[in-house]
């Protein structure tokens, strides 16, 4: 089915056109990634396929039957409701069954008995069960459960979690047609959410298009990239790789082109010079043919290369070290008596899930906080670079041009040249035209480059990158990248970017929780599949352990007192015994009928499908039997 037709679409701001003339398709089941340097339109484009902006020229058809649901960087809550209040916020008689169930369940309420056999009721009425369980699987993979919790209280990340939630339940309540748009989905989310988000999408088989700077989440979800480039779009099959091959054949092509074209310029401008101005039909058209020629001579080759070679302050014998360092938060311990010293040039990540400390860990290194005992020793020589999650801070508005100067007229290279503050904004991707920008008019990502050469400017020796991903485009990403990997002081990152962990660092330091700190010798995805395979280990040694357990008698203590199941959870457990019932019974259907021989070709395909649905859910739905029997017996 065709979803969306975008022809001759053109948008500017101010004198700055952001695209010219863009057009391209989407098709049902469509996963593409749009991809272009920050502050060159990509949200404004996501923007105007939603209705939430609109084209200076050009058209844009979505059809009827498509409903279009967008993820923004930035949600728009009501602040004063709470959590379950704005997921749910719109009328829908499925939506508000499943709202007045969960609120009468929430955890620490004693329900109104009659209210709560209606809720039942209505649920049963609308067979809504099935949507609860997708429901409550949405909010607990994405770590939502107080949902009385007013949103303003919430921070930037878990608000953004709150409207990832949001996105993915409406699209699950919507007709079958749906366009789902999502800008940045994987910022604040940690790696087990990322790959739980990949999977979600995968299954539940939507048309996609959305902005990411995470490579393994584009690759692992999108079959097709589009690029803004120079107020162009260009259209790509297949993964990041291809995508990357293909772009730099395209501007060699360019390149060739345009000198071609100058070549031709030349002869043509001596001609034009020679003319009379009387025109016959035959020059005319040679010098209409001359203006077309002119305009693809004076084309700007625009070498997207973000070259950092910045020189780096000495580095001294010592570096950093932490001895017996504890630091806790009321019942919530960071570190529990952590010593590490830092070597020349080491290259650390640090990962953990959401809310274990390491923000607190990064800021106890750059003496923003004081631990509650022990001590953190910094060389003399260390000059730290800070790329926090913070971002630019300015006292006032100001020309980024003037922003700079204010740090140093001129800066120093490796080589020991110097170049001025305008080519050094050059070298980071802000034109001459952009440097006389005030700072207030960038987009998200173009203020995270300039922080980033804010902090570069300082010549640091210790590079501390706090999530440096979040809103960098991925040019900007793969030229980081580079300059990274040849630089010769320390790093510590801490960042949920698979890809760009495994390019840089060394090893791992792991916050498991209560002030554990494990050191991985590996990078990101080493550990994970590690972790992978201590799970499996774990799960073989329960199953053969539980047979065994199970004829030892051990005494009770009073204080063991066995679980029992709540009301919600006896409801669940019925309501599982029931749907699998079902789908056994669908799925001793659809075997007959595709042993019979006798049906129909077009008919095979539906029902094969069908059968590999019934399956995962009927793993699904036994895995979550097997649980709550346990706690049933």
């Amino acid at each position: 089915m065709h979803y969306v037709t975008v022809e001759g679409l053109t948008k500017s701001y101010g004198t700055k056109p952001l695209f010219r003339n863009i057009s391209f398709h989407i098709e049902e089941g469509d996963k593409i990634a749009l991809v272009a340097l920050n502050g060159s339109g990509k949200s404004t484009l996501l923007k105007i396929l939603c209705g939430k902006e609109s084209p200076d020229d050009g058209k844009v058809w979505i059809h009827k039957d498509v409903t279009v649901v967008m993820l923004e960087q930035q949600a728009d809550f009501d602040l004063s409701k709470n959590v379950l209040e704005n997921i749910f916020d719109h009328s829908h008689p499925i939506l508000n069954a499943i709202k007045e169930y969960e609120l009468l369940t929430d955890e620490g309420v004693e329900p109104d008995h009659d209210a709560l056999t209606a809720a039942i009721a209505k649920m049963d009425e609308l067979n809504a069960w099935h949507f609860d369980s997708k429901v409550k699987q949405i909010l607990g993979k994405l770590n939502i459960h107080r949902l009385d919790q007013p949103v303003g209280s919430l921070s930037g990340g878990q608000q953004k979690r709150v409207a990832l939630a949001k996105v993915l339940i409406d699209i699950g309540f919507e007709h079958r047609h749906v366009l789902l748009i999502m800008d940045e989905p994987t910022n604040h989310l940690d790696v087990s959410m990322i790959e739980w988000l990949e999977n979600y999408l995968d299954q539940e088989k939507v048309t996609l298009l959305l902005v990411t700077h995470d490579r393994y989440f584009l690759d692992s979800v999108c079959n097709e990239i589009m690029e803004l480039d120079q107020e162009q779009l260009f259209i790509y099959k297949g993964d990041y790789e291809n995508y990357l091959e293909k772009k730099a054949s395209r501007e060699e092509s360019d390149k060739a082109s345009v000198e071609k074209a100058r070549n031709l310029y030349r002869k043509e401008l001596e001609w034009m010079r020679k003319q009379p101005k009387a025109r016959t039909t035959k020059s005319k058209a040679r010098q209409d043919a001359f203006y077309d020629v002119k305009d693809k001579a004076t084309t700007r080759i625009q070498d997207q290369q973000l070259e950092l070679n910045v020189k780096m302050t000495r580095l001294g014998g010592k570096i950093l070290e932490l001895k017996k360092v504890y630091k806790s938060y009321g019942d919530l311990t960071i570190l529990k008596g952590f010593d590490y010293t830092f070597k020349k040039g080491e290259r650390v990540g640090v990962v953990g899930k959401n809310g274990v400390g390491k923000s607190t860990f990064i800021n106890m290194l750059l003496g923003k906080e004081q631990p509650d005992s022990g001590k953190i020793n910094v060389g003399e020589t260390i000059v730290f670079g800070d790329y926090s999650q913070e971002g630019l801070l300015i006292k006032e508005d100001m020309r980024v041009i003037e922003f700079v100067k204010n740090i140093a007229e001129n800066f120093p290279l490796a080589d020991g040249t110097k170049v001025s503050a305008a080519q050094f904004l050059e070298l980071f991707l802000f034109p001459a035209e952009k440097q006389y920008t005030y700072i207030s008019k960038l987009s998200g990502g173009e203020k995270r480059r300039l922080h980033l050469l804010s902090i570069l400017f300082r010549n640091p020796n210790f590079l501390v990158l706090d999530e440096p991903t979040n809103d960098l485009d991925l040019p900007t990403l793969s030229i980081l990248e580079s300059f990274l990997q040849e630089y010769q002081g320390c790093i510590i990152i801490v960042s949920h970017d698979r890809y760009f962990m495994d390019k840089l660092v060394d090893h791992l330091f792991v916050f498991e929780g209560q002030g554990q700190i494990s050191d991985y010798p590996g990078n990101y995805t080493q550990y994970r599949e590690w972790e992978r395979e201590e799970e499996r280990k774990k799960t073989q040694i329960q199953k053969t352990e539980k047979p065994i357990a199970a004829n030892v008698s051990t005494p009770a203590t009073p204080a063991e007192k066995p679980k029992k199941m709540s009301f919600k959870e006896k409801r669940e457990f019925e309501m599982l015994e029931k749907d699998i019932e079902k789908l056994e019974a669908e799925k001793t259907e659809i075997e007959n009928a595709l042993s019979s021989g006798e049906l129909a070709f077009e008919k095979i395909e539906p029902l094969t499908t069908r059968m590999g649905e019934i399956l995962q859910l009927l793993d699904e739905k036994g895995m979550r039997w097997l649980e709550l029997s346990e706690i049933a017996e």
